[in-house]
């Protein structure tokens, strides 16, 4: 949904919801709807990781949780005021968040869900067995409804008017957070995790600030909903809190913060419209969450559809951004793979302007050059530098933003994005995503889809992606593969003209009648050693290349 739709969206649904709680919810429905408001807040914070991030948390819930705790804790054990408790409440879970944040969000999924998993049920053990602080399975009993000054949010329509000023801060940070670029990139992230570290996404950084954020929106709501009932136990750790929180921003779409909302609604106030059901509640509550799974794919928030604005027509008369020339450097490199040896003192230089062709076999260590130059593997041994810069072992977020960009064999890419916004998602500041896409071809094609283009116009917005950060050198890994004739010309003229611009690329293709006429040097690997190297006349009928590779000259 577009920034417009959900801003109307969002606008009519408030004033809607004021004015329904204004002059006609009783007592109990303000209730119901300040229940919702509550774990709106916590689906919010859950979108973020979840639904943005696509990381399966299952620590939501133990931040709830701990949010009410550090709450009701600093109002009956401290005398703490409501703002205070309520920046308790969100310190607790934050600080908790920070500290397993490095060590479980290195894990891969499945690992990371259990390793979260662990950490609630811990929190819920804490909670029911440290009596002299929680009070067991008892709980916190008399915990004061919220004042602030002389005004008093205890129950009724002023509880509820907080509450859901709560959630419009939630909506309003979480906008911020996924506004622009920034959520172009983390869509990067989430769907081409390995694209999104080489075109220079701080990856580590966005998945620790949305954690974190979300850990501090379940506190937030902890926070309010100990007010709000007066009790905590340790009913609110269990894992159904952490279950009805994921169902919300699933039903009500995990792609938008209004569908956390949506979905926290819906779920609130489905066992109240159903209570007339007596004994076949559950099942028609089940059916019900189950049709909107099934019907709604996008979710609640799909309902108001999807919409890109189009882009602007490029500027074609706009020259292209030359790059900082830049050397690349190769000293002695290896790599070990357990006992293979992947690389064996490889070494090699490549100049602004140049293009140097990297053939071998499969096997012989091309792609594996490929990610180390790139960040992705560390070498065992031996130095990468660019410039002036040691680039050796550094993660490729640095070394994309120092000026080495790659593309995949197989293209990484994020497939809803269109086609401008893949490559806005990896621009940085000076370059123009649309002019970028006009030198590689795809001027027409920037409202389209990524996941709806051709094989080799996605090797070609793979390149803009990577002309978009700035790069001065490109690797890149099979470009021409899977093309036809005058595909592979096309792509031939593009490489031509990065390189008289000044662009450094290293081109790893099996493609001879592609690479040979467009390569100013060439090397051959085998089996992790350079065993030949010069024009590519001089490589075809080298005696070596010609054993290792081509089997007979191709000339």
């Amino acid at each position: 949904m577009s920034d417009a739709h959900s801003r109307l969206a969002l606008g009519i649904g408030a004033g809607a919801l004021a004015l329904y709680a204004l002059f006609f919810a009783g007592d109990y429905a303000l209730h119901v709807l300040t229940r919702a408001g509550i774990y709106a807040v916590a689906a919010i914070g859950y979108q973020l990781i979840f639904g943005r991030l696509g990381a399966l948390s299952l620590a939501q819930g133990c931040f709830f949780g701990l949010g009410a705790y550090a709450a009701g804790l600093g109002a009956l054990e401290l005398g703490l005021g409501f703002p205070l408790t309520l920046a308790a409440g969100i310190l607790l879970p934050s600080l908790l968040a920070a500290l397993i944040a490095i060590p479980v969000l290195r894990l891969a999924s499945h690992y990371f869900a259990l390793a979260t998993l662990g950490i609630a049920q811990l929190a819920l053990l804490a909670a029911t067995n440290w009596t002299a602080v929680t009070g067991g399975a008892n709980g916190l009993y008399g915990v004061p409804p919220i004042e602030v000054g002389a005004v008093s949010f205890g129950h009724g329509l002023p509880l509820t008017m907080l509450v859901w000023a709560c959630v419009g801060f939630a909506l309003y940070i979480s906008h911020r957070m996924t506004a622009g670029q920034r959520g172009l990139a983390v869509e990067t992230l989430r769907e081409a995790p390995l694209a999104a570290s080489a075109l220079g996404i701080d990856g580590a950084g966005i998945r620790f600030r949305f954690f974190i954020a979300s850990a501090a929106f379940g506190g937030l709501a902890g926070a309010l909903q100990a007010h709000a009932v007066g009790v905590v136990s340790p009913d609110v750790l269990q894992f159904h809190v952490l279950v009805l929180i994921l169902a919300m921003t699933v039903i009500g779409g995990r792609a938008s913060p209004l569908g956390a909302v949506l979905g926290a609604l819906l779920l609130v106030h489905l066992p109240e419209w159903f209570r007339g059901f007596a004994d076949y509640y559950l099942v028609v509550y089940g059916a019900a969450l189950l049709a909107a799974i099934i019907f709604l794919p996008r979710g609640l928030a799909g309902l108001f559809g999807t919409s890109k604005t189009p882009a602007a027509a490029p500027d074609k008369d706009m020259p292209p951004r030359p790059p900082a020339p830049l050397r690349l450097a190769v000293e002695e490199v290896s790599k070990r793979f357990g006992g293979v040896t992947a690389l064996d003192g490889v070494s090699l230089t490549l100049a602004p302007g140049e293009i140097l062709g990297l053939i071998g076999p499969n096997g012989s260590g091309k792609t594996t050059l490929v990610n180390l130059l790139s960040g992705i593997e560390k070498p065992d041994g031996g130095c990468v530098r660019l410039g002036d810069d040691d680039i050796t072992g550094r993660p490729p977020e640095y070394i994309a933003r120092a000026g080495l960009c790659r593309s995949f064999q197989h293209p990484q890419i994020a497939p809803d994005l269109t086609v401008l916004e893949s490559v806005e998602a990896a621009r940085i500041e000076g370059e123009s995503a649309l002019t970028r896409l006009t030198e590689v071809g795809l001027a027409n094609h920037v409202n389209e889809r990524s996941g709806t283009l051709p094989p080799a116009a996605l090797k070609h917005l793979e390149i803009a992606r990577a002309l978009a950060t700035g790069a001065s050198i490109l690797a890149l890994d099979e470009p021409a593969a899977g093309m036809n004739e005058v595909e592979r010309s096309e792509l031939s003229a593009l490489l031509k003209r990065l390189a008289d611009a000044g662009h450094g690329i290293l081109l790893i293709d099996h493609a001879m009648d592609f690479l040979l006429p467009l390569a100013d040097r060439v090397i051959c690997l085998s089996a992790g050693q350079v065993v030949a190297e010069g024009t590519p006349a001089d490589v075809a009928r080298d005696p070596a290349a010609i054993s290792a590779y081509f089997g007979e000259s191709p000339l």
